[in-house]
């Protein structure tokens, strides 16, 4: 659990609205299944949703009438105000319980046998169900997913099983077979930017460029729009753009060098790039700074148009693209971003 991080009731989530209702409406008409799996990228708000939904199932007098039906308002919610929500909202509720893994990249069978199947056995302390949430339920081994798999198959009536997870195909498809798989989409990007200028306080034109980067991903543009790392990020990546045209060959040793402080954040360095590139293709094609993400390098973006071809910004922008992958399959840093840099200078 991160130290600081406060529980948030659905109404505190921001989209996901699909997945909140079928989660709701499960509760208002008494059809929660034994075991759920919330499959999204890193920091999607699958730990907001288990969590909001354990809190709202265990509280003593959740607001909502029983049945399907009705508005958002009337909707099962957790009244925030009993002993369990308060319990809840400092991850200290005894009937809520979160399965660690002391390996960093497993979890391993005995910590499935350990903290769910020989826990789960133990009738509620004070709650109607004893629910389980497994955060990075996709790092779980062969022989860990086959011991929770006894348990899903024959749970006893009051327990549910949270499996958060990335990447649900890493599942045997016995467990798929037996859970609820409840996929987060991607959030519009006009709600995150609403949000982020609201919430945030943040201007509109840095907004744009977290929202941009976010790719739907609430988690992701909270953090980036908090990040002072990703602001020097920025910096430094537009001052090598617009000293690019003017860098001689023998000086791309330097440049190189450059990058290479940023190496371990590289993808995120290659993606402003991307990014601020096809800003220039964009202005290029209608003229217009309102669809800009950089809004702040308007000038620099209008000479850059001039400058250069369709073709030209097309090649650069898939010469990115080709690096990353380079890079991901481990091809020398040094010579990559330098042939990258030699093709943007030629386009």
């Amino acid at each position: 659990m991160e130290k600081g991080r406060t529980m948030a009731g659905f109404k505190d989530i921001l989209g996901h609205e699909q997945i909140i209702a079928h989660l709701q409406n499960a509760i208002a008409m008494d059809k929660v299944s034994h075991a759920y799996i919330l499959n999204g990228p890193e920091k999607s708000g699958k730990m907001m949703l288990a969590e909001a939904f354990a809190q709202t199932l265990q509280c003593e007098k959740h607001t909502g009438p029983s049945g399907e039906g009705g508005g958002e308002e009337n909707r099962p919610q957790p009244c925030m105000e009993c002993r369990s929500c308060r319990q809840a909202a400092g991850h200290n509720q005894p009937d809520i319980v979160y399965v660690r893994h002391e390996k960093p990249n497993t979890i391993s069978v005995d910590d499935i046998r350990t903290q769910v199947n020989h826990d789960i056995v133990i009738k509620p302390y004070s709650s109607r169900y004893k629910i389980y949430i497994i955060d990075e339920a996709e790092k779980m081994n062969v022989q860990a997913q086959n011991a929770l798999l006894k348990t899903i198959e024959e749970p006893p009536a009051y327990a549910v099983i949270l499996l958060l997870t990335t990447n649900a195909e890493s599942f045997l498809p016995t467990i798929l077979s037996r859970c609820v798989l409840l996929n987060l989409k991607a959030v519009p990007d006009e709600k995150i930017r609403k949000y982020l200028m609201e919430q945030g306080q943040i201007p509109d034109y840095q907004a744009d460029i977290c929202v941009a980067f976010a790719q739907g991903n609430v988690g992701k543009a909270v953090q980036l729009a908090s990040s002072e790392h990703f602001g020097e990020l920025k910096a430094a990546t537009l001052q090598l753009i617009r000293r690019l045209d003017d860098i001689d060959f023998y000086e791309m040793g330097e440049a190189v060098r450059q990058i290479s402080e940023y190496k371990l954040k590289i993808n995120d360095y290659f993606e402003l790039m991307t990014v601020w590139y096809r800003d220039v293709l964009l202005y290029k094609a209608t003229k217009d700074v309102n669809g800009l993400i950089f809004k702040d390098e308007v000038y620099e973006i209008r000479r850059k148009a001039e400058k250069s071809s369709y073709g030209g910004l097309e090649t650069i922008i898939k010469a990115l693209h080709k690096a990353q992958i380079r890079l991901d399959a481990n091809v020398n840093f040094d010579l990559v971003i330098e042939l990258l840099l030699l093709t943007i200078k030629e386009n």
